[in-house]
């Protein structure tokens, strides 16, 4: 009889592709074996399966990952055109500029899990806003950019102009009014990143955000008096959908497809991956593709009824990927998974 040819390993397989990589990649290969380790390590070759392919990739942002500084590994995805579009949250919006221009003046509180309601008020009574172990200052921060903005609400608002979100934030960076206030390097800046790429970026929900609730005020007091002078929601989804149809034309006639790399869950998820069906079965649309990869990084728990903890296959019944569209999840601490995979991509 003849004898079976033994298989390869998986840690050889993977020893192999991190050969050509850096330190990062190597540790990875070499320790990231089984169970949510080896399902970070999985999802970063299947990222990086997707790109060879020709594929384009969407993130999405959800949590606090901008006060995280995930930007020192996003925004080298970013340059490296290996984020084609993003999907953030309004606090992720405007808290990577926030860090941008007050990160001197941060506070850590390495022991938040002991705070006394008293510390808690102690730190509000310094305008200290915490984000379970960091603080953000709220003049440094939050009202610097408060009154850069607010002037760009201001003129668009007399002059009839409409903006979203981020195409105001993009206004600010680009018009230079910030630079001499930058406190990181600028490198470390995934909405500084974005913004030199013109990056299609949709905020969701963008109204619940600090900025958004600024907004609102002045909508109230009358001092905006247009509320639609920043554009939001539906005309967001609408975004969207032209951009997924345009991109997923121009993929045809090759072989790649669009990719759904998720942080967390939330609307920041959720809104996005619910474009393709809504093509399907709201506009009647044939032959536009499922999504072609899907990962999400979630330590959201399934049994609770959480959507944002639903294992991928869920995703199949709503007409969002297909039964063969690659699919993955970590759960994990995205702060920790993220940056990991990142690096395997970049090759680091």
């Amino acid at each position: 009889m003849k004898a079976k040819k033994a298989k390869v390993k998986p840690e050889a397989v993977n020893a192999a592709l991190a050969a050509r990589k850096g330190p990062v990649s190597q540790f990875i290969a070499r320790h990231y074996r089984h169970f949510n380790a080896a399902a970070l390590l999985d999802t970063a070759k299947g990222y990086e399966t997707h790109l060879a392919a020709g594929g384009k990739m969407l993130v999405t942002l959800a949590g606090a990952m901008s006060t995280a500084e995930l930007g020192i590994s996003l925004a080298e995805m970013i340059r490296q055109d290996k984020v084609h579009a993003i999907v953030c949250t309004g606090a992720n919006l405007e808290e990577d500029i926030f860090n941008l221009v007050a990160h001197d003046y941060y506070e850590r509180v390495p022991h938040y899990r002991h705070l006394t309601a008293g510390d808690e008020q102690a730190l509000l009574d310094r305008h200290m806003n915490r984000v379970t172990d960091t603080c953000i200052p709220e003049m440094e921060a939050m009202r610097r950019i408060e009154a850069v903005v607010a002037d760009e609400w201001t003129k668009a608002d007399q002059a009839g102009e409409r903006y979203f979100p981020h195409e105001f934030m993009y206004k600010i960076l680009r018009g230079g009014k910030l630079k001499a206030s930058y406190q990181i390097d600028p490198k470390h800046s995934w909405m500084l990143a974005a913004c030199e790429k013109n990056l299609p970026m949709i905020v969701p929900g963008w109204e619940d955000a600090t900025l958004g609730n600024m907004y609102a005020g002045r909508v109230i007091t009358g001092e905006i008096k247009h509320v639609h002078t920043v554009r939001t929601g539906i005309e967001y989804m609408a975004v969207l959908a032209e951009w997924y149809t345009k991109t997923a034309k121009r993929l045809r006639n090759g072989e790649g497809s669009i990719g759904f790399f998720q942080i967390g869950g939330g609307i920041a998820g959720d809104f996005p991956i619910c474009v393709v069906p809504m093509l399907h079965q709201d506009l009647q649309r044939t032959g536009v593709p499922l999504w072609g990869y899907f990962a999400q990084i979630s330590d959201s728990t399934t049994s609770y009824g959480s959507y944002s903890g639903a294992v991928p296959n869920e995703k199949i019944t709503w007409g969002k990927l297909g039964a063969k569209t690659p699919k993955f999840i970590v759960e994990s601490d995205a702060t920790i998974v993220a940056p990991l995979v990142f690096a395997w991509v970049l090759g680091q």
